[in-house]
């Protein structure tokens, strides 16, 4: 199997103020929680949204390990709606510490390039900040941080860092190429 130079950066913010946020878009955009745990709605917008670029580490959960995940206390997934339509999204884990990671970030491939994923890193990146405050007995937020690499979509990091998150550690591995999976098979040509 051939193998391919991965460039990962690991990215944080330590204060709230820390945030930039992107302006909001044009037209009717709107972000909501999905706060019902949905294996089949979250494996939707991971293969959705990762499939063109090579998301494939949880293309082999089952169900029950997708559940397991969704109904841990603080995970949330906040998605953006373009005129009705699923158009990205945002999922955070809290962690020891008072940190909260922004573990996946995303939108559709039909919908980058309209101004849609500066608004919904903002917003979720703010959710990140107050998630405590919806989670009764959890530390206060402390730190946001999340990783980007380099199969990840050409402006992402800067997305990052025009959001206010600041570079932290850099790291450079091999890693077995794959196909890109596309939501499901053949939806990419390539």
């Amino acid at each position: 199997m051939s193998s391919i130079v991965v460039t990962t950066w690991s990215l944080e913010q330590t204060s709230p103020a820390d945030l930039l946020p992107a302006a909001a878009p044009d037209g009717d955009v709107r972000i909501v929680r999905a706060e019902v745990p949905s294996p089949e709605f979250s494996r939707f917008l991971y293969a959705s949204v990762g499939g063109d670029i090579r998301w494939t580490d949880r293309l082999g959960w089952s169900y029950a390990r997708w559940r397991e995940y969704l109904e841990r206390p603080g995970v949330e997934t906040w998605v953006a709606y373009d005129r009705g339509t699923p158009a990205g999204y945002v999922e955070l884990e809290p962690q020891d510490e008072g940190a909260v990671e922004v573990v996946y970030f995303g939108l559709v491939p039909a919908f980058r390039g309209r101004r849609l994923g500066g608004h919904l890193l903002s917003y979720g990146t703010a959710r990140a900040w107050d998630l405590a405050e919806r989670w009764p007995g959890r530390a206060p937020t402390k730190r946001v941080w999340l990783h980007t690499c380099s199969k990840d979509g050409e402006h992402a990091m800067a997305n990052y860092q025009r959001r206010g998150f600041k570079l932290f550690d850099t790291k450079v591995e091999p890693e077995p190429e794959v196909a890109t999976p596309g939501p499901w098979p053949g939806a990419y040509p390539g």
